[in-house]
C-alpha cells in the first residue's frame, strides 16, 4: 500500500469517501483528470479542512438545495480573507450537500500556483488558475465552478472595508451567457475576520512580485462563518452592449450583497 493510501485509510472517513466518488470526474490511467484534479489528494484535503469546517469555523451552510446536482454551475461570491478560505469553505459545503454533494472547481489567483508545493496541492484538490479559457472549458464539461469576480480586490482588502463590495468584473457574465450556465449566489460572512489586513505593504509586495502584502495575523482567527447560498439565476445572449453586460453583472452583485446582510442578521456574535 503506498504512502498516499495508507494516509486516506486512516484520514478519511468512510461517509466522505463515498460523497467524492458520488461527484465522479474523467481522469486519466494516473488518476488525474486534465486540469491535475486528483481523487485522493482531493479526499484527504475535505476531510482535513472539514474539521476546520465543523469546529473550527463553525460553518453554517444555507440554501444548499439550490446547487444544481449535477450539470454546469457557476457559484459566484464575495471574497475576503488575505488567503482563499472562503473558496475553500465553499466547496466544503458543496462537497458533503446532502442534496448532492459537487466536488467544486474553485478559480485562484495566479500567483498561488507559484508558491513551492502550494501549486501542486491546489490543481490536485480541484484548483485552477483563474483563466477565462479553463473557467469554459471546465463547464462545457458539466463541472461547477467558484469564481470570486473581486479578485483580489475582495481577497487583499483591508479591515475597515470590510463587507464592501468591491468592483465585480464582468467576465463571469460572458462565460455564464456564452455557455448557458445558471448563477448560483454566495454570501459569505465570516472570512472578513478570519485574518484581518490593517494595511497593505505595497513595496514588500513590489519586491516579492505579489499582488499585496497584508498587515495581518499569520493565522486564521476562528470566527463564525454563514455560507448563504442563492437561487440560480439565468441569463441570455440577448444584450448588445458592454454598458447592459454590466447592468446584469449589478444585478448579481446586489444578490448577494442581500446575502451578505442575512447573514450579518444571523450571525450573533463574531466569536462564538
Amino acid at each position: 500500500m503506498d504512502l498516499v493510501n495508507a494516509i486516506k485509510n486512516v484520514l478519511v472517513p468512510r461517509e466522505l469517501e463515498e460523497q467524492v466518488d458520488r461527484s465522479p470526474k474523467s481522469t486519466g490511467s494516473f488518476n488525474y483528470d486534465a486540469w491535475g484534479y486528483n481523487p485522493d489528494t482531493a479526499k484527504i484535503s475535505l476531510a482535513l479542512f472539514k474539521q476546520l469546517y465543523d469546529h473550527y469555523f463553525r460553518v453554517e451552510a444555507r440554501g444548499l438545495e439550490h446547487v444544481p446536482k449535477q450539470g454546469r454551475a457557476l457559484i459566484i461570491a464575495n471574497h475576503s480573507g488575505q488567503l482563499p478560505m472562503d473558496g475553500i469553505l465553499i466547496g466544503v459545503a458543496m462537497a458533503t450537500n446532502p442534496d448532492g454533494p459537487r466536488m467544486a472547481r474553485a478559480m485562484v489567483e495566479r500567483f498561488f500556483p507559484t508558491v513551492p508545493f502550494v501549486g501542486n496541492l491546489l490543481n490536485q484538490a480541484g484548483a485552477v488558475i483563474g483563466d477565462p479559457q479553463n473557467c469554459r472549458r471546465m463547464l462545457q464539461s458539466e463541472e461547477a465552478v467558484i469564481v470570486f469576480p473581486e479578485g483580489i480586490r475582495g481577497s487583499g482588502k483591508l479591515y475597515k472595508d470590510r463587507y464592501q463590495l468591491q468592483r465585480f468584473g464582468n467576465g463571469f457574465m460572458h462565460i455564464a451567457m456564452a455557455t448557458e450556465t445558471p448563477i448560483i449566489p454566495v454570501g459569505v460572512v465570516g472570512c472578513e475576520e478570519t485574518m484581518p489586513a490593517i494595511a497593505n505593504i505595497k513595496p514588500l509586495a513590489e519586491l516579492l512580485a505579489i499582488p499585496y502584502f497584508p498587515l495581518a495575523i499569520p493565522a486564521f482567527l476562528p470566527a463564525k462563518v454563514i455560507l448563504n447560498f442563492g437561487e440560480p439565476m439565468m441569463f441570455d445572449q440577448s444584450v448588445e452592449s458592454e454598458e447592459a453586460v454590466t447592468a446584469r453583472v449589478e444585478q448579481v452583485k446586489d444578490v448577494i450583497r442581500g446575502l451578505i446582510e442575512k447573514g450579518l442578521q444571523e450571525r450573533e456574535r463574531v466569536f462564538l
